[in-house]
């Protein structure tokens, strides 16, 4: 479930977002998912009346996927790139956002001195794994946070606490946004399991 939290500070729900199983079900689904690729349907609805928007792959393989965002009625919302780390343009995963109309948006996942400080400490993940588990506490995570900016200004901004997306300008579209959500947190690394990996 994607919610909204408008001015009042009342979240609501806008939309329930469900894998789009490819011929051969879940397996045929997990193993393109290796590639990349992502097929997402946003209900509007609990029930699945109507579709808010649909989360495609347009091409995925050697770390980069690009992804649109259709409409309930198949228009293009916008189109979202996924750029890993070490296999795109940089040492940070880069995520741009594409609107019809409108410049891009690009963002990078963490910043770079929290990077280094997860790489310095990398030897002791083994212990901090460990002490997580004997604490009760959050397992160790990698940087998280993207901001987007297109011409200097900033768009959108991705908080990994509560997994967040707050929109910065008032003409974008929520549908795109929150087909985002839905791919950030298809992508969770190290030791959290995705919403969309499981096998039933």
């Amino acid at each position: 479930m994607v919610e909204l939290t408008d001015e009042s500070g009342r979240p609501r729900a806008v939309a329930y977002v469900e894998r789009e199983l490819p011929p051969g079900g879940i397996p045929a689904y997990l193993a393109a998912r290796d590639t990349g690729a992502r097929s997402f349907v946003l209900w509007a609805d609990e029930h699945r009346g109507s579709r808010a928007a649909t989360v495609v792959t347009r091409s995925a393989g050697n770390g980069v996927a690009t992804y649109q965002v259709l409409g309930a009625q198949g228009e293009v919302i916008g189109t979202l790139v996924r750029e890993k780390a070490f296999k795109g343009r940089g040492i940070r995963t880069r995520w741009t956002v594409s609107r019809p109309g409108a410049g891009e948006a690009v963002g990078y996942k963490g910043r770079i001195f929290w990077w280094l400080v997860c790489w310095s400490v990398f030897p002791l993940m083994p212990f901090m794994f460990l002490a997580a588990l004997f604490e009760n506490s959050g397992l160790p995570r990698a940087p998280r946070r993207i901001r987007w900016r297109t011409g200097g200004r900033l768009l959108l901004d991705f908080r990994p606490f509560g997994d967040r997306l707050q929109l910065c300008v008032p003409e974008s579209d929520w549908r795109l946004e929150a087909a985002l959500i839905a791919l950030l947190r298809s992508f969770d690394g190290w030791f959290s399991v995705s919403w969309d990996s499981h096998k039933k």
